[in-house]
């Protein structure tokens, strides 16, 4: 079957300041609306293994989730991934390259382009029916065109149902990573799960989200009583801070990762684990930084067998073009949200982490 506005329920009706539209299909009718086939789902074992392993200290390959900061368009994202998917097979005996495709984007102030599960077209109003079917469609075509099964940020726990068994790793951003909801979310994946420090950059804040996203839950989620059994492959994420006085930040620097192989060392965590994004607050949104971010640390790596041992990948935004643009200039490749590296620094920048990760 395929939905239209008149399949779905649409009786407005309102209840104070909220104003309910329509009621969306389940997850369960979205995922068989646009199933994963059953090639599809073995090629998701086998990359879902490959990077628990690495996760788990199984193998000693590097992990880089890397991409758009905003996956807007289907096309520009399928052939970077393509792309990527071409560097993959010359650096897949050290590296797992995880594409980014992230299609909800959590917003300072709740303004501007909030990702492709909200507006399938940047330039129309939200339509969250038909941003639901693109966000699949988009993920399902990258995996069957590449063999990558790709990353995500988790922006309402409640979504998680529609992409559950397409997504290799999710990302929980720092606005959201303080919150109860996500956090016992998470500890009901069976993929990895990245906890970023909150933008205060409080260390304990992020490894407290982990202590509770491994710990098994009860509660209430979509209209269900639940139980989760805990989530063993929830891990740190270094992205910078922003201070009281508005001033960036950064936390990638060997200091930094001394201390956080300090406070894992106090914690009875599985896995102790930390990947670090190379933008945001760390390159204070500089895109051009990351390459010299990546490189510092990895060289942290090297100079100190304990981060070497907890420091399991990188996040770096990519994308076709460099930097950014307004949604109406249409740009093909271009990010319409935090600027990106391009495809030529990006493809040389990965040659030479895989040289010296």
């Amino acid at each position: 079957m395929t939905f239209s506005r008149k399949d779905v329920p649409c009786a407005r009706w309102n209840t104070m300041s909220f104003e309910f539209i329509k009621k969306l299909p389940t997850p369960a009718e979205i995922r068989k609306e646009l199933p994963l086939p059953a090639e599809l789902v073995r090629i998701k074992e086998a990359r879902d293994a490959e990077i628990r392993d690495v996760l788990t200290g199984k193998s000693n390959k590097f992990l880089v989730i890397i991409g758009p900061c905003s996956a807007d368009n289907e096309d520009s994202v399928c052939d970077y991934v393509n792309r990527l998917a071409k560097v993959n097979e010359k650096v897949k005996d050290k590296l797992i390259l995880v594409p980014r495709i992230y299609t909800n984007k959590p917003r300072t102030t709740g303004e501007g382009y909030k990702g492709i599960t909200s507006q399938p077209d940047p330039e129309k109003k939200p339509d969250f029916l038909a941003g639901l079917m693109a966000m699949r469609k988009m993920h399902i075509r990258a995996i069957k065109e590449t063999g990558l099964t790709a990353a995500d940020e988790m922006l309402y726990p409640e979504n998680w149902g529609y992409v559950s068994d397409i997504l290799s790793y999710v990302a929980i951003g720092a606005r959201s990573v303080e919150d109860q909801q996500h956090r016992m979310t998470v500890s009901g994946f069976d993929v990895p799960a990245g906890m970023k420090n909150p933008t205060s950059g409080d260390m304990t804040v992020m490894l407290n989200s982990v202590v509770a996203a491994q710990h098994a839950h009860s509660f209430i989620y979509r209209g269900w009583d639940v139980d989760t059994s805990g989530n063993p492959l929830a891990h740190t994420v270094l992205r910078g801070a922003v201070n009281k006085h508005g001033q960036v930040l950064p936390n990638y620097h060997y200091e930094d990762l001394r201390l956080l192989c300090e406070l894992y060392a106090e914690k009875n965590l599985k896995n102790p684990a930390c990947v670090v994004d190379t933008n945001h607050s760390n390159s204070n949104k500089q895109y051009l930084e990351q390459i010299r971010i990546a490189k510092e640390i990895l060289h942290s790596r090297r100079y100190s067998d304990d981060i070497h041992k907890l420091v399991k990948g990188l996040m770096i935004e990519s994308y076709i073009e460099d930097g950014s643009q307004k949604i109406h200039d249409h740009v093909y490749g271009k990010s319409i949200t935090d600027p990106c590296l391009g495809w030529e620094k990006t493809e040389r920048l990965l040659f030479e982490i895989a040289e010296t990760c």
